[in-house]
């Protein structure tokens, strides 16, 4: 549109951590299933980023257009305990054909299945987190599904997209994509409306924009526009760009690359800062003492580690937020902890390698990480 031509679109040769997600309209066949040939496009588009230092996560429907094939089930609304039953088979051969098309390049596939619950529960959501982080350290590929196999309709996304944005903001994507049938963002349905105006750029989701959104295209797609607008509110505010683009070709990541039709949602920030005000928001519910050389340690960019606090209050959980006080007791900021009250107590002021004995189980070395703390 007019008013946005002065915005630059992101770049995603420029992206440090991309989430992509795939639907399942482009990834199965209803006739003949999966569409080999588009996966070793994508896969070589997934090597392609790796290549150029970029984390790369895959959100990726098809497990119950897949199961449904091999059970000979209709392509129609299924039963919920059929639903659950496609996806419990083609979860399977959907985990092996990434690690299949990914082996080639030497990429390592793993496979993360999510409920809504997981990202509602702010302990899920850490451990989710922690997980993730875990796998792209060692340079692990996570395909990334909503556990339809035990998901009900009260404890689910629903669709893909919603899902893959809260994955985003989880991760601390920079960028998301989403594959999908249609080639961006219209002011109207371009199947029924050909006067329907594709937007480049959207800097901000008016309620204008959201009354353009339509019902989905494609009949084995869950999600139209109006999940990929929640999708996109969801990533901008948590500082991810969100593109939206036609994902059938070959190597969707490459088309995009060179100037492909699509939709970009621009951010407000980046997904750091977006996570630090998060937690600045938060009201706390406990508070760590710490003495003069956690603080210089916290100043340097260092998590907060059990032998720097002093003194532990309040009644938390893990995950829960928690004010981070100096030797004076004046404030310094807050964090996330990295234990419940009762544990941070029994390991306050001893070093990270004694935590095992004093718990009875391993535990992680940081009482507050860096990346969970604003100060």
């Amino acid at each position: 549109m007019a008013a946005l031509k002065s915005l630059k679109a992101p770049d995603i040769l420029a992206g440090k951590r991309i989430v992509v997600k795939i639907g399942s309209a482009l990834l199965v066949d209803r006739a003949t299933g999966l569409r080999t040939d588009w996966l070793a496009g994508l896969a070589a588009d997934v090597a392609a980023a790796r290549a150029r230092g970029a984390d790369v996560v895959l959100v990726s429907s098809g497990s119950i257009a897949l199961g449904r094939t091999v059970l000979s089930l209709p392509h129609a609304a299924l039963p919920l305990e059929q639903a659950q039953a496609a996806a419990a088979v083609g979860q399977i051969r959907l985990a092996r054909a990434y690690e299949e098309v990914l082996a080639p390049y030497g990429i390592t596939a793993g496979q993360v299945l999510v409920t809504l619950e997981d990202t509602e529960d702010r302990r899920r959501y850490l451990n989710s987190r922690a997980t993730m982080e875990t796998l792209l350290g060692l340079g692990v590929v996570p395909i990334v599904n909503e556990n339809d196999t035990v998901a009900t309709d009260e404890i689910r996304f629903g669709d893909n997209d919603r899902l893959a944005a809260q994955i985003a903001v989880t991760v601390g994507a920079d960028q998301l994509i989403l594959l999908s049938d249609v080639d961006g963002f219209y002011s109207a349905n371009p199947k029924e409306d050909p006067s329907a105006t594709r937007f480049d750029l959207v800097e901000t989701i008016t309620p204008e924009i959201e009354a353009m959104a339509g019902d989905p295209i494609s009949g084995l797609s869950k999600g139209g526009m109006k999940t990929k607008l929640l999708a996109a509110k969801t990533a901008v505010a948590g500082g991810c760009a969100m593109a939206i683009m036609e994902g059938s070709v070959l190597r969707p990541l490459q088309a995009l690359a060179e100037g492909a039709n699509r939709t970009w949602f621009l951010p407000k920030g980046d997904p750091q800062a977006a996570r630090k005000r998060w937690i600045n928001a938060m009201k706390p519910r406990g508070e760590l003492r710490l003495d003069a050389g956690a603080v210089k340690a916290l100043l340097a960019g260092k998590s907060l580690l059990p032998a720097g606090v002093t003194a532990v209050t309040g009644r938390f959980d893990r995950g829960d937020p928690v004010a981070i006080l100096g030797p004076d007791g004046v404030a310094l900021g807050k964090g996330l902890a990295g234990y419940g009250a009762t544990e941070a107590r029994a390991i306050a002021g001893h070093r990270s390698g004694e935590i095992e004995a004093i718990l009875g189980h391993a535990g992680r070395a940081a009482l507050v990480h860096r990346d969970d703390m604003v100060l």
